[in-house]
């Protein structure tokens, strides 16, 4: 039944989306609806919960509203009130600013614009944790609509159709369907998702890789200096039998996604103590530079050749200084890389999803690249199918990186052939999932599929990875049975033999008194009976 509700709620999000659908792109309609959804369930939470501070029960949003309405015409309940729910979630909405009021003044024709923007205001402005969330809900855009009205009347179309939620009451199923959203969005979005999504397969791989063995340890620290939406971060939750204490370090160079990602947090139910996000430039300045610094795993799904400054002041940031080379100013790729690796802890994992190109590249990329093999760094190179990500149909590889190994041998995986083809992108499917890590477990040579390539190698293959150097997928075709094509060739020219003759019967029955149809004709007809006499030659 549970799966059957959390279906429904997945369309009932989606269906509320149709009303923004055909007035502006995904892109943009993303953050209306996923900010009124956030705005619901600030609202409907904190309904909730002022009825159990209260100790009255209630059974719908509609009882809890006038219970909360009735305390706040008392004055020294309503002040203690405000004071425990700030506490709490850190912030107190006014009984007409609910989402739940707003909702019933829209049935009465008296809703305004204006309400909605003060009770995001409101919010915003009750904690750091808030600041600035909202900025990207434009309720006065055109787009809405032409004039102040059509604008009130597609906002308040958004929020009768998400009235009939309770969310608040939908726990992880909120923060699932939240992940829903974002992935339709990134679906419609096309190239522009990649800026803010991470396919789920490949984020359930490269989590489940990174959090092997460290299933049950607590306060388990995650970093994703790349984040976009916190998708990539927020699996690790289904990963660890310690979830609540597992701490998020994220940064995100675009307001919208940070503030996506922020939203993102809280409906999963991410303790605010656990949540340290930053809207930064990754590259441009390090972050964090204050305690933590390194963490137990670090994921990345970096934008690909992107470009950087590659100033040459760079070269003494300990990020990079080790290198002596800085990643070419076209392809930001390795500075990615670096930069999540330094952060890494001596026993922790990480895992980056970048272009097969890091792999083989010469110039700085190869002396680069070189220097963290010669270190052991690299463990493990999987090669993904092509066309699994929103934003671009090259194939890409998941590169694992370790500190203080002591063996200098890379694991290769190719899996870029098994995938399910999807109507847009093609799908790893939990089986795939589960082979590539089974194979990364073992560690073992899998014929057409994997090789644990010794440093000897590596070395001997000019500290090129390549995947086709190391995982020979080559598949030999079947040898050509002479006898039975002799046989299929000689059948098919039996049955042309045999239409042959019967046309030529057919041509003969034809007559005409013009001399050029009829020379024509005979001609033809030698044609025919030429054809069928070479044939039966040949069969003997």
């Amino acid at each position: 039944m549970a799966e059957l509700n959390s279906k429904t709620l997945y369309q009932a999000l989606w269906n509320s989306a149709d009303i923004l659908r055909s007035k502006m792109d995904a892109n943009e309609y993303k953050n209306y609806l996923l900010g009124l959804v956030f705005y619901k369930y600030l609202s409907d939470t904190m309904l909730y919960s002022a009825a159990e501070l209260l100790e009255k029960e209630v059974t719908d949003l509609t009882s809890a509203q006038k219970v909360y309405e009735e305390a706040f015409a008392d004055e020294e309940t309503k002040e203690d009130l405000i004071e425990e729910l700030k506490y709490d979630y850190s912030y107190a909405l006014e009984p007409s600013l609910t989402f739940t009021a707003l909702v019933a003044s829209i049935h009465k024709g008296r809703f305004q614009l204006e309400d909605l923007a003060q009770g995001f205001r409101n919010i915003e402005q009750s904690s750091e944790l808030f600041e600035n969330m909202f900025e990207d809900v434009d309720l006065y855009s055109k787009r809405l609509g032409s004039t102040p009205q059509k604008q009130n009347q597609t906002i308040s179309a958004v929020m009768k159709e998400l009235a009939a939620l309770d969310i608040a009451h939908e726990g992880d199923a909120l923060g699932d369907a939240y992940e829903y959203l974002i992935g339709q969005f990134a679906s419609d979005s096309g190239k522009k998702a990649g800026e803010f999504y991470t396919p789920q397969p490949v984020s359930r791989l490269m989590t489940q890789i990174v959090l092997l063995g460290k299933e049950k340890q607590k306060g388990f620290t995650v970093y994703d200096p790349t984040m976009g939406s916190g998708s990539l971060l927020l699996n690790a939750q289904k990963f660890s039998q310690e979830p609540n204490t597992i701490n998020y370090f994220g940064q995100e160079l675009n307001t919208s996604t940070y503030n996506l990602a922020r939203m993102n947090m809280i409906l999963h139910g991410v303790e605010v103590g656990n949540q340290h996000l930053h809207n930064a430039d990754t590259l441009d300045a390090d972050w964090p530079t204050e305690e933590p610094t390194n963490f137990d795993a670090v994921l990345m799904n970096p934008p690909y050749s992107a470009k950087w400054s590659a100033d040459p002041g760079f070269l003494e940031d300990p990020r990079f200084s080790s290198y002596g080379v800085l990643a070419p100013k076209s392809k930001a790729d390795f500075a990615f890389l670096l930069h999540g690796y330094y952060h890494l802890k001596d026993s922790g994992v990480m895992a980056i999803v970048l272009p097969h190109g890091v792999l083989f590249r010469g110039a700085a990329e190869g002396k680069i690249r070189k220097i963290l093999l010669d270190n052991g760094a690299i463990d493990t190179v999987i090669g993904l199918p092509a066309n699994i990500f929103f934003n671009t149909s090259i194939p890409t590889t998941v590169i694992i990186l370790r500190k203080n190994r002591t063996a200098k041998d890379v694991l290769f995986i190719d899996a870029s052939k098994e995938f399910i083809k999807g109507k847009n992108q093609n799908v790893l499917e939990p089986k795939h999932i589960e082979r590539i890590v089974e194979t990364y477990q073992k560690r073992e040579d899998v014929e057409k599929y994997a090789h644990v390539a010794p440093f000897s190698e590596i070395v001997e293959n000019d500290y090129n990875l390549n995947i086709p150097r190391y995982v020979d997928t080559f598949e030999e075709e079947e040898p050509v049975d002479l006898g039975e094509v002799t046989k299929d060739m000689q059948s098919i020219q039996t049955q042309i033999d045999d239409a042959n003759r019967e046309l030529a019967q057919m041509v003969q029955q034809l007559t005409t008194e013009e001399p050029k149809l009829q020379a024509d004709l005979t001609q033809f007809l030698q044609f025919l009976e030429g054809s069928t006499n070479q044939g039966g030659e040949s069969h003997d």
